[in-house]
């Protein structure tokens, strides 16, 4: 990088900066600073929830399995997405906006204490936030990584930067602030994906390879196929799966761009904007790095490093800078969305039940907390980011793809299925049986089982196990054990029904208000 490509970065992190600013004058309670105070278009909804679900380990862990196996990259990660958002924007979308709008809470999982009890609620919300540090932790190295290939900072002086600067925007502007900076990301990662994208095909046409004539070249042998290697059916069916729950509201951040919309019908628009997003666009970003055999030689083994070599490569200095600055807005974008969900679950969900002054908190109070715990989350997850490479966590992609995917669904099934009707007999018995056991599930898959298995266990054994084991329990121990109480049966039509039938009315009758968060179990 020379000056030019510094000048573009700093004016971007300005850029970024003075949003969070501007966005600090629409931020007026706890309200604006979680949901956006249910004002946001849904169109912005949109870009943001497609936004959020990126991070520059695309550019670093994906960009490694494009390299070395092609075109199973989108197949086997943005398809399942795309698919899954979409589903989700009929299932999900509407059921979380409600939560918001009908039961007045900021935070996805404070709906819990009413559908199960308290300590169904504080286990999720425990395990989400160090889940969270630990999946922030694995991108913040990822920028680090890229940022080091271009610069030659340290990992630990990357991690810093980026962090810095997000906490600075998004403490400010709270979930305004990270929607219209999502806004401005997107528009920066559309030129620069463009940019890269055409100057990997001149390249070839310089080399005298054709746009679809590359396929046929030795390097990418076996590339074009879209199943291959530990990313096979079982793999595609699991992920998908699991992205139906993540991308929906499972990993949190997602949920809250639902919540921020004026409507159901107007989150489930944001939805179905971002499924066609994450089809399409995917596929202008992932091409060069499936071409990058041709025009590269990978340094690391798992060929993470290809997509940063390719750029250095390819593009002329101002371009280079707008590059790296997607990588930046990639991170930054997911990364300031989950610290606003995780400090909306600590100040909604745990604070109240820690301290009795939490639960005494005014708007104001309420607000200063907020901010406070999104940045003490950003400098977890930012130390949590220095030992990604150590040996408990190996390399990035293991983190995201095992710990991430492997987790999430314990977490996401009892409060996910929580919303939905047929689902309405499985109580806090179920939800907390299926959390602990699915938990049980991942540690036995990963490690005892794993290491007692000549090769070890599949990948795709390794994610979905823990989330068939959670999914099964809760539905069978419903079953077995239903707890479908009239307090909670109102709950779920609360989150089911719009607003203008007799049984939303009954509904509105019966609901509980909010749970004092200090207050005892239910049985």
């Amino acid at each position: 990088m020379n000056s030019l490509d510094w000048t573009v970065l700093i004016g971007y992190f300005g850029v970024m900066v003075a949003i969070g600013l501007w966005s600090h004058k629409r931020v007026d309670d706890v309200s604006d600073f979680f949901t956006a105070g249910g004002r946001m278009p849904w169109w912005l909804s949109g870009i943001s929830h497609h936004m959020s679900g990126y991070s520059a380990v695309l550019f670093t862990g994906y960009a490694g399995i494009a390299y070395t196996y092609g075109v199973t990259s989108f197949a086997t990660w943005s398809f399942p997405i795309a698919l899954g958002v979409a589903i989700g924007s009929k299932l999900f979308a509407p059921r979380i906006n409600r939560l918001r709008s009908r039961l007045g809470v900021s935070s996805p999982l404070e709906y819990l204490k009413n559908r199960y009890n308290l300590s169904t609620q504080q286990a999720l919300a425990w395990s989400g936030m160090l889940l969270k540090i630990v999946d922030v932790g694995a991108k913040w190295a990822a920028i680090a990584t890229l940022l080091s290939v271009f610069t030659g900072v340290t990992l630990n002086q990357g991690i810093v930067i980026t962090g810095a600067i997000t906490a600075v925007y998004c403490t400010i502007g709270g979930l305004w602030a990270d929607a219209l900076t999502e806004l401005g990301q997107f528009v920066i990662q559309l030129l620069a994906g463009l940019s890269m994208f055409v100057a990997v095909v001149l390249k070839l046409n310089d080399k005298g390879i054709g746009f679809l004539d590359a396929w046929d070249q030795p390097a990418l042998h076996g590339h074009g196929k879209p199943l291959i290697g530990p990313y096979g059916t079982v793999f595609l069916l699991a992920f998908l799966f699991i992205k139906l729950f993540e991308y929906n509201g499972g990993m949190l951040n997602q949920a809250q761009r639902y919540m921020a919309t004026g409507s159901a019908r107007q989150a489930e628009r944001g939805a179905r904007l971002s499924a066609v997003l994450w089809l399409i666009w995917p596929v202008v970003l992932f091409y060069p790095m499936w071409m990058s055999p041709l025009l590269v030689h990978a340094q690391k083994p798992d060929g993470s490093d290809s997509y940063g070599l390719m750029t250095e490569q390819l593009l002329p200095h101002g371009l280079l800078g707008l590059v790296v600055v997607g990588f930046f807005s990639h991170t930054m974008a997911m990364c300031s969305s989950d610290a606003n969900a995780i400090a909306a679950v600590f100040t909604r969900d745990v604070a109240p039940v820690l301290s009795r002054r939490a639960r005494e908190w005014g708007s104001r109070s309420g607000l200063v907390a907020a901010r406070v715990t999104t940045v003490v989350f950003l400098g977890l997850s930012m130390a949590v980011a220095t030992q990604v490479n150590s040996p408990t966590f190996k390399d990035i992609i293991t983190v995201v793809i095992k710990w991430v995917a492997g987790l999430m669904g314990p977490i996401a099934i009892p409060m996910m299925l929580g919303l939905l009707r047929p689902f309405r007999r499985s109580g806090p018995t179920a939800a907390l049986t299926s959390w602990a056991l699915g938990l049980l599930a991942f540690w036995l898959v990963n490690y005892p089982i794993n290491w007692n298995v000549d090769g070890g266990v599949p990948l795709q054994y390794q994610v979905s196990v823990p989330l068939a084991v959670s999914l099964v329990l809760y539905i069978v121990v419903g079953c077995i054990r239903p707890e479908d109480t009239p307090e909670r049966l109102a709950v779920i039509e609360q989150v089911n029904t719009d607003g203008d039938g007799p049984s939303s009315s009954a509904a509105a009758v019966a609901v509980p208000a909010p749970a004092p968060a200090g207050a005892g179990d239910d049985a």
